[in-house]
């Protein structure tokens, strides 16, 4: 009810209560607040479903420079097709479309050095929406959001095969080494051993050790200032990423300040399936400009925000 995601049918009662009172999910009578990101999403759902759904789909493996790309299509097929289903009414709509779709990390050039053209330029769809999501994904969970101190900020960082009183979570560098960090959990609620559901009736009490102190290489290979980011054609193109946590967190590290940048990402954490990479640079949170901030002072917005995570970032046109 917090998030909007239910509410009572006459909306009498704003707590959910233990009653016989009906409760519907918004999306269902259609109150569901739709900001301009979650229609992106939703619309770019909506063709992929569509896409996906036909015999002689556009989206086919291709390659480029010898490498495969599944899901792909050209700009002016996509754009061909945008036309011919009714979904725009011209090609400067499907262009704009794209770009949109783009941005929001749904789409993306198979090499990243692109923006969406009406062209033979190779894009295929980043977001996989055939991914299975539980409804836990989406709802917040009432568990101690307590901050780290490490430089690492690794609130985000998912935990690998966890044991009662461990909490220490894997570090992933772009180097590949690996990295272990002391930190708080985002969430105890479920065992990510394997395919494991078990659930707890009530979270465990954690205790947490001494945070080490540790401060890792930047994976910037020069500093990168606000002023260079905003000055007026710049190679940086900005991307926003919907990341829904799960249920130890996002699966991102945050490091440096004015601007901040991204550490190191997960490859197997919600995150990464948005589309997030190191070295983006951090935009905004949830609506709010963080370039002029620091990454301890980003890590508390996100910590006390919502499980839903809109940010938009930064990233080097290659």
């Amino acid at each position: 009810m917090d998030h909007y995601i239910i509410h009572h049918v006459c909306d009498e009662h704003s707590d959910y209560k233990d009653a016989k009172l009906l409760y519907r999910f918004r999306k269902d009578d259609g109150t569901f607040p739709l900001s301009k990101d979650v229609k992106v999403f939703l619309r770019g759902q909506s063709l992929y479903e569509k896409l996906v759904s036909v015999q002689e789909s556009i989206l086919k493996v291709r390659e480029e420079n010898s490498v495969k790309y599944q899901r792909t299509f050209l700009g002016s097929e996509m754009i061909d097709w945008l036309i011919q289903e009714g979904e725009v009414e011209n090609r400067q709509e499907a262009v704009e479309l794209g770009r949109a779709l783009l941005e929001h990390g749904i789409i993306q050039h198979v090499s990243n050095r692109h923006h969406f053209f009406d062209s033979d330029v190779l894009y295929h769809f980043w977001l996989n929406f055939r991914r299975r999501r539980r409804l836990t994904e989406l709802l917040n969970e009432n568990s101690s959001r307590g901050l780290s101190e490490s430089p690492d900020s690794p609130f985000c960082l998912r935990k690998l095969n966890p044991e009662p009183g461990n909490t220490s979570f894997l570090s992933v560098q772009t180097n590949k080494e690996i990295k272990v960090v002391s930190a708080v959990r985002r969430s105890s609620i479920t065992s990510l051993s394997g395919n494991s559901n078990t659930y707890f009736s009530t979270p465990p009490t954690l205790v947490f050790p001494p945070v080490a102190e540790c401060n890792p290489k930047s994976v910037l290979k020069r500093t990168v200032t606000t002023e260079e980011l905003l000055s007026p054609g710049a190679p940086y193109v900005k991307k926003t990423l919907t990341i829904v946590g799960d249920a130890v967190g996002w699966g991102f590290v945050v490091r440096g300040g004015r601007p901040c940048h991204i550490q190191a990402v997960d490859p197997g954490g919600p995150a990464a399936a948005a589309g997030m990479k190191v070295c983006q640079f951090v935009f905004s949170v949830n609506g709010v400009y963080v370039l002029h901030l620091d990454y301890q002072t980003i890590t508390s917005l996100i910590m006390t925000g919502p499980r839903t995570l809109v940010m938009e970032v930064m990233e080097a046109i290659e």
